[in-house]
């Protein structure tokens, strides 16, 4: 359902992402992990032309891109495919939480205002924010907040679910409450990219599992065998360092 072939980003002299070929399946869950700078984030951002490719071709459903060559119109039709959650929310801060997901459906897709609340009240009750629905963001904890970014996401009707590090910006207590939603959108068969550092997370419920390090796939394969039983000499120190325990000396 989602193909990319030779996708490459330069911010300058740095080229962040070096031929990235990668070929996704319609429902799959896909985990990205590695290294800080490893291209992760970027890669994602590149499939919604958040940032943009220098060479490559991304494919999402039936819209096909050439990241050379593109209109306003290719671009705004390959944006329509997937919706990102991103690490700090990005909520409108005086909207409510209810707001925030029909503001973009009137605005953005001509929806009805009541066809758009009925739509958004059934989705924050999917995430577990009905209750939540008329407060705003700044007396929303950090999970709620996200809760209600994905209600958002998946009211676009998107084709894949981009998530950057969902869980990074929260309290510890607030991890969990996340995770599970988005355990339950893998139940779904929702199509989901997800770049993450919870290692338990993407073993026990992403489908396959993607290595990055220094703007390349080093190593890709089923969740719990690349975690469990890394081949890549690169792959096995990141995840040994993970759970290396470390000694101070005071």
């Amino acid at each position: 359902m989602i193909t990319v072939s030779h996708l490459s980003k330069r911010f300058a002299d740095n080229e962040v992402l070096k031929e990235i070929n990668l070929n996704i399946k319609q429902g799959e869950v896909i985990a990205i992990i590695g290294p800080s700078g490893s291209g992760k984030s970027t890669l994602l951002r590149c499939l919604n032309l958040l940032e943009k490719p220098n060479i490559g071709q991304i494919r999402i459903g039936a819209i096909s891109l050439n990241c050379e060559h593109y209109s306003n119109k290719d671009e705004v039709n390959l944006r329509r495919q997937s919706a990102m959650v991103f690490q700090h929310y990005n909520l409108f801060k005086n909207k409510t939480a209810l707001q925030n997901i029909t503001f973009p459906l009137i605005v953005g897709q001509n929806l009805d205002k009541l066809e758009a609340k009925q739509l958004g009240l059934s989705l924050l009750k999917r995430v577990g924010m009905l209750p939540y629905a008329d407060q705003y963001p700044i007396t929303l904890s950090g999970g709620q907040q996200q809760r209600v970014a994905i209600a958002r996401a998946l009211a676009v009707r998107p084709k894949v679910l981009l998530f950057d590090e969902p869980t990074s910006a929260l309290d510890p207590e607030r991890v969990h409450e996340v995770l599970q939603v988005m355990l339950q959108l893998a139940k779904e068969k929702i199509t989901m990219i997800i770049v993450t550092h919870e290692m338990e997370f993407a073993k026990y419920v992403a489908d396959r599992i993607i290595f990055m390090a220094n703007g390349v796939i080093v190593e890709e394969g089923e969740a719990k065998s690349l975690i469990d039983n890394p081949q890549n000499e690169v792959t096995q120190r990141f995840l040994r360092q993970l759970t290396d325990e470390i000694d101070f000396e005071i």
